[in-house]
């Protein structure tokens, strides 16, 4: 940490920098005994280089000397990202006795810092360092950027730096003896070591806490503490110090990645703490969209401009929502809330700290305070935090001894009311059993009787089936006569219906549908054998039609009304087997009106189809002549 010292140097430096700022520009005076010295104000002049193309040798030449302005902030930012910026300070050393000195920037993020440091002899000595450079190529292994003073007598030094880097950063110079430096890394990595050891702690008694209950608010809040340790090492150079000191293009995730799984995990972590899903379905629709907006900018970040990275004042957005859910949510009752409302508040006010350091607002607030807040208040967070945590477990475990009291309680009345119900299930029982014995002897009083009574009926069953017997051959000698009436009932009627005047009901017994129509026109159409039309072969097959003929050796498939009176007409085949019939019977001399009468069909068509019928008995009179009862079916044929 640091001490008294420094704290006096920044308020030192807070008053003389609106001297300096005011007047012309002085050098530093700095002699042994000045064991740390930070540039603030008009200490510090600045030029910039949009064109990003000034060489040293322009700068340090006097051509531009002019273009240098007085820094008017505690801290010199790079306000334009695109580009370059040239630093320059003056140091007059007016001790006789020379410790060792190094210049050391503060701020970890700064991607190019080339410092030109003027030596005894006038000579400027040229160094490297920056977030883009190896952490093997530093001075020190530290996780700020530290440049050797190479003079070492009295007289004023002038010493320029060019930084470019792709983010806003605070330009922070400090002047510092190695031993001070020394006793200020050591001091600040113990401080980091409990810091960490802290978060470590908080993790491993979290992951004890899922083991043990294995509810997912302790996973979620394990991986969010995680997330605010990478993202602490990632803005204090400890991650490229340990983690990943040879891969310097890993610095452009550092910050920006953790930051998205700190909202992340958080949001999720307040949704499942405060049971959101369930309190107010609205809030958890917002933290929904919030977290997908979030997934979808931090996309963007990764694989279409590191730049938008720098954009961290947006994290107020979760940190917000996280914030409202959990005032809401306390306000409805929920006394676990409130130490959840706490831990934010810490962190709410961290946030706001850091907010306006960056926006340059901080001019009131002492460096170690702006330097540290975020740092502090996620350890006050994390401690709410599990409070909250701890408070929820405990109102769960009341709330579980008295829902196991009251099942006790409910045991009990169970337990009353089981004997109760067995006393009386016993006395029903035992009268239910008196009831079954005396029903049991009327039983065994009328299995006697009914053992007779059954002897009685195997006797009767034995005569009654004899006489069933009997009855069987007697049907089946009824069922043989009834065949043969019916055989001759059925040949009376064709013989009528093919020599006599029958109505359309008593012909339809005979023909009653199209398919006895169609078998009777396949007996007089192929009655002397099949020939085919087409190449008079005599061997067929069914066809697809009813009751067509395939020839088997042409495939040439007739109809069973093709090449009659029947083909290419729409009547009913029954019917217009009917009107033949009426036709012939009456010689003729039946008209259509009548025909449309008996049969339904419309006056028109009878007339046409019965004109054919009569044309063909005209050109058939002396085939018919002698026909007799069966010449109606002779008309058929053509």
């Amino acid at each position: 940490m640091i001490g008294k010292g420094l704290l006096l140097n920044f308020f030192l430096c807070f008053i003389a920098g609106y001297i300096f700022a005011a007047g012309a520009y002085k050098p530093v005076e700095i002699d042994e005994k000045v064991q740390e010295y930070i540039f603030t104000y008009g200490d510090i002049e600045a030029l910039e280089d949009p064109s990003c193309n000034l060489s040293f040798t322009e700068i340090s030449n006097g051509k531009y000397d002019k273009e240098f302005k007085l820094n008017q902030l505690k801290y010199p930012k790079n306000t334009h990202v695109k580009s370059a910026y040239w630093y320059r300070i003056k140091v007059n050393y007016t001790g006789t006795g020379r410790p060792g000195f190094l210049l050391e920037f503060y701020d970890q993020t700064i991607d190019h810092i080339n410092a030109y440091l003027q030596q005894d002899n006038g000579n400027y000595a040229l160094m490297y360092a920056g977030a883009r450079h190896n952490f093997e190529q530093r001075l020190f292994r530290h996780k700020n950027f530290e440049f050797a003073v190479p003079n070492s007598g009295k007289g004023i030094y002038t010493y320029y730096f060019r930084l470019k880097s792709a983010q806003t950063v605070n330009v922070i110079i400090v002047h510092r003896t190695i031993q001070r430096f020394i006793g200020y890394a050591l001091t600040e990595y113990l401080s980091f070591g409990l810091f960490y050891g802290m978060i470590v702690i908080f993790i491993f008694y979290n992951l004890l806490m899922f083991t043990a209950m294995r509810k997912r608010q302790y996973l979620y809040y394990v991986l969010y503490i995680l997330s605010i340790g990478m993202y602490e090492m990632s803005t204090d150079g400890i991650a490229f110090q340990y983690l990943w000191p040879h891969s310097p293009g890993w610095n452009e995730y550092a910050y920006g990645t953790p930051l998205f799984l700190i909202s992340t995990f958080a949001l999720l972590f307040t949704v499942d703490l405060l049971h959101v899903k369930i309190k107010t379905p609205r809030l958890y629709k917002v933290i929904v969209g919030v977290m997908l907006v979030r997934a979808i900018f931090w996309l963007l970040c990764c694989f279409y401009n590191h730049n938008w990275f720098n954009y961290r004042v947006l994290e107020f957005i979760p940190l917000s929502v996280a914030f409202f859910t959990g005032i809401y949510i306390w306000r409805k009752g929920y006394r676990p809330a409130r130490f959840f409302v706490l831990a934010y508040t810490f962190l709410f006010i961290g946030f706001v700290v850091k907010v306006l350091v960056v926006l340059g607002y901080g001019r009131f607030i002492p460096g170690p305070i702006a330097h540290y807040s975020m740092s502090f208040c996620f350890i006050l967070e994390m401690l709410f935090l599990s409070f909250a945590i701890g408070d929820k477990v405990r109102l769960l475990k009341k709330k579980k001894e008295k829902v196991q009291l009251r099942i006790i309680k409910q045991m009990e009345e169970n337990a009353r009311l089981k004997d109760s119900m067995n006393h009386e299930l016993e006395i029903k029982v035992e009268e239910r059993t008196r009831e079954i014995v005396e029903k049991t002897n009327e039983i065994q009083d009328k299995s006697v009787i009914i053992e007779q009574q059954n002897d009685e009926l195997l006797s009767a069953n034995v005569l009654l089936k004899q006489q069933a017997e009997e009855i069987a051959r007697m049907n089946i000698l009824l069922k043989q006569d009834n065949q043969q009436l019916q055989t001759n009932i059925q040949k009376v009627t064709h013989d009528r219906v093919m020599s006599a005047e029958v109505d359309f009901e008593e012909f339809s017994k005979t023909y009653p549908d199209r398919e006895a129509c169609f078998s009777l026109l396949a007996d007089l159409k192929w009655k002397d054998g099949y020939s085919c039309r087409k190449c008079g072969s005599v061997h067929y097959c069914n066809g697809h039609l009813p009751y067509s003929r395939r020839c088997t050796k042409c495939r040439y498939e007739e109809s069973v009304i093709a090449n009659t009176i029947l083909q290419n007409t729409r009547i009913p085949v029954n019917k217009a087997f009917y009107m033949i019939f009426l036709i012939y019977s009456s010689k003729g001399k039946i008209s259509s009106h009548k025909l449309s009468e008996i049969t339904g069909i419309r006056q028109s068509t009878c007339w046409m189809y019965s004109s054919k019928i009569k044309k063909v008995m005209d050109d058939r009179k002396k085939e018919l002549r002698n026909a007799g009862g069966q010449g109606w079916s002779k008309l058929v044929l053509e």
